[in-house]
């Protein structure tokens, strides 16, 4: 396909995709002339996983290439991919309170036997929502959470159910963004939907 046609079936736009391809996200097209190339299913498959990485997921190009470069290496490591893939890294200095609730966000994730990396985003974002409960006067420490990381790690068992049967990496990866980012907001709205029931059921109602 010509990459007018690939920016129709893509929604991006041509000028966005010639930025892609100079910043080496995505492949150059096979020549068909000095100022045309040819486009095929594959790169419209690599376009879908570079916007849902960037305009989904928030990652950075720098961090998009990153993901894209794991899934061409011939001996990719799948949990890197993923984890790529969910943005896990951040790098960021500590406070003196996020230090606080960052060791209760550890003690947790070791009482759990989780293997999380250091530097694990949704590690940060735990403790600082942990320092913001503590300001409003709500503190929360890792024993209160327990329960909920037991939910949430049979929740985590079943979104990784859902990435099985992937034919390759790619398709691997673009289930990783899709399920885990864009259900995140069916999953509030099941718990919202869970919490009105028990409310009833306990008053009666």
């Amino acid at each position: 396909m010509r990459i007018s046609e690939l920016s129709r079936r893509s929604g991006v736009s041509v000028a966005t995709i010639k930025y892609y391809i100079r910043e080496g996200l995505l492949p150059t097209g096979r020549p068909t002339a000095a100022t045309q190339a040819e486009y095929d299913d594959q790169h419209l498959r690599r376009l879908r996983l570079i916007r849902a990485l960037i305009g989904v997921r928030g990652l950075s190009v720098n961090a998009t290439r990153d993901v894209l470069e794991a899934l061409s290496q011939e001996q990719a490591d799948t949990h890197r991919i993923l984890g790529l893939a969910l943005g896990a890294s951040r790098l960021a200095e500590e406070t003196a309170q996020e230090h606080r609730q960052l060791a209760e966000v550890d003690t947790l994730i070791e009482e759990m036997g989780w293997r999380v990396h250091s530097n694990a985003s949704a590690r940060t974002a735990l403790a600082d929502t942990l320092a913001t409960l503590d300001d409003l006067g709500v503190p929360l420490d890792w024993g209160a959470l327990l329960r909920y990381a037991k939910l949430a790690e049979q929740t985590a068992g079943v979104d990784l159910d859902q990435l099985e049967g992937a034919e390759d990496l790619l398709e691997a990866a673009e289930r990783a963004v899709l399920l885990t980012t864009l259900l995140e907001p069916a999953l509030l709205a099941l718990r919202k939907l869970a919490q009105e029931h028990e409310s009833a059921r306990r008053h009666n109602i």
